[in-house]
């Protein structure tokens, strides 16, 4: 019987030596309390941060308080015998601020009472201290965020919702907060068209001139920057705007004066233009005027031709005057399915008197099955009839300077391949020194004389083939005079 006792009383002791040392080996700060909130037990990691002695009240040993805490997970234990969760905060020994999660459960005798109360602590003050430097890296972006000059929204990715937005954005669109969070971003374009087009290239970073409407309805000219980005553990579109309202507005009224310019240099060839039908006119009225004084009858054959020859150059003084017209009003950048030839020849047709007074003859080599292009057609006649003033006095010029016998030719030609269409204006005039190749499409440049050219024309020319997609190029030809190249990218979605 002894010996069984004994055996017995070593295995309750291994026991106890097993369950001491996981008590004493777990990570967090474990105590044992009684009803008075003594320390009756704790392992020894509680041990080393705090060195307490046994009968310390817990809220002197690790909170260096001097009563209890107000809310206090063990109180709420030993009043309703259920295990409590709280966080809790205190001053550690050496002065440091500490942050710990809590747990309680009771210790319960034989008969079922509460005899004591075992807290485990963790330790979270470095979580804790992470979490500030997460909120203040958070406070310091929004800082940055709302007070960056340019308009930042943040979209859905799914439903291009905006999510947020900058104090930036506000001002510019004239929107309050709750009038545009949430909203959809197409609230800003005037039309679905244009928002539905903007969708559709979502994948390109930059989005160029894009119209956009204020809450007043005012318009805007801007320009896009899309870049995916993290928000609040989702994947969203990251928005800026840059506003180039001014830049736009100075540019056309730009673009405007060199149409008026051109107009100017077109005076006389339109007025010879106009004096032909203005003779045939006055030609036939006055026939009939005679005819009709003499009190004379007219034959019905003449007086139908004389009709029709009235109607006919009325007809062509009418577009003459209508596309002088359209030529000249003031419009907005717009682009659509452009025909290079149709408007080659438009641009000839109001500039072609201009030729015939010089003796300049017009070689067309045109590809007939030219693919359409996206552009302005009228900013892409100013930018032909500019090059063919340029080329109309680089012919003269070398005509009237040097020796005799240079034909003077301008030849027209266009083409395609690889899905480009090209278009090119070449003469046979002065050509371009090497000195002023790299400068030739600078604002305000021009190698004529003073009081002969604005030194707008190719600038603008240049300006309007970018925002056009195109490029345009310039180059010497052998035997004398200069070529200008326009290369730009076919529609492909209307084909030929």
């Amino acid at each position: 019987m002894g010996e069984k006792i004994k055996t017995k009383q070593d295995e309750l002791n291994k026991q106890k030596d097993r369950y001491q040392n996981l008590f004493d080996e777990v990570p967090c700060s474990i105590t044992v309390q009684s009803r008075d909130y003594k320390l009756i037990e704790f392992n020894k990691e509680f041990s080393k941060k705090f060195q307490p002695e046994y009968g310390d009240h817990c809220y002197s040993a690790y909170k260096n308080l001097s009563r209890k805490c107000g809310n206090c997970p063990v109180e709420r234990t030993f009043n309703d015998g259920q295990s409590h969760f709280s966080e809790e905060s205190g001053i550690n020994k050496d002065g440091t601020i500490a942050h710990w999660f809590v747990k309680t459960a009771p210790l319960k005798d034989e008969n079922g009472h509460i005899v004591a109360a075992m807290e485990m602590s963790i330790d979270i003050s470095r979580r804790k201290k992470l979490e500030g430097i997460v909120k203040d890296s958070e406070r310091k972006y929004q800082a940055v965020f709302k007070s960056i000059p340019n308009p930042i929204f943040i979209l859905n990715m799914g439903n291009f919702k905006i999510l947020n937005c900058n104090d930036s954005a506000l001002n510019l669109y004239g929107y309050t907060k709750g009038e545009i969070e949430n909203k959809a971003f197409s609230l800003l374009f005037p039309d679905t068209e244009r928002f539905e087009n903007f969708k559709t290239q979502i994948q390109k970073p930059f989005h160029e001139r894009l119209a956009h409407r204020k809450k007043t309805g005012e318009p805007l000219y801007v320009n896009i920057w899309v870049s995916p980005a993290e928000f609040t553990e989702q994947t969203v579109l990251l928005v800026t705007v840059i506003d180039i309202t001014l830049s736009i507005e100075t540019e056309q009224q730009l673009i405007q004066a060199g149409k008026m310019a051109t107009l100017g240099e077109m005076a006389t060839g339109v007025a010879h233009e106009l004096n032909q039908p203005l003779s045939v006119i006055k030609t036939a009225s006055g026939f009939i005027s005679r005819k009709l004084k003499k009190n004379e009858p007219i034959d019905l054959e003449i007086l139908n031709t004389l009709a029709e020859e009235i109607e006919n150059h009325v007809d062509r003084a009418s577009k003459i005057t209508n596309h002088m017209r359209l030529f000249g009003r003031k419009s907005d950048f717009s682009k659509e399915p452009v025909n290079i030839n149709d408007t080659l020849k438009r641009a000839f047709d109001i500039f072609s008197q201009q030729l015939k007074l010089r003796e300049i003859t017009v070689k067309w080599e045109l590809d007939e099955n030219l693919p359409l292009i996206l552009a302005d057609p009228v900013r892409l006649e100013q930018v032909f009839i500019n090059l063919l003033i340029n080329a109309r006095d680089a012919v003269v010029t070398r005509a009237e300077t040097q020796e005799e016998g240079i034909p003077r030719q301008i030849t027209i030609a266009t083409a395609s391949s690889k899905e480009m269409v090209t278009a090119s204006i070449s003469d046979t005039g002065t050509g371009i020194p090497a000195e002023f190749m790299d400068k030739i499409f600078e604002p305000f440049f021009t190698t004529k004389k003073v009081g002969e050219g604005t030194g707008l024309g190719l600038s603008i020319s240049y300006g309007i083939i970018r925002e056009s997609g195109g490029d345009i190029s310039v180059k010497n030809n052998p035997q004398g005079g200069a070529v200008f190249s326009l290369r730009f990218k076919m529609d492909k979605g209307r084909g030929k």
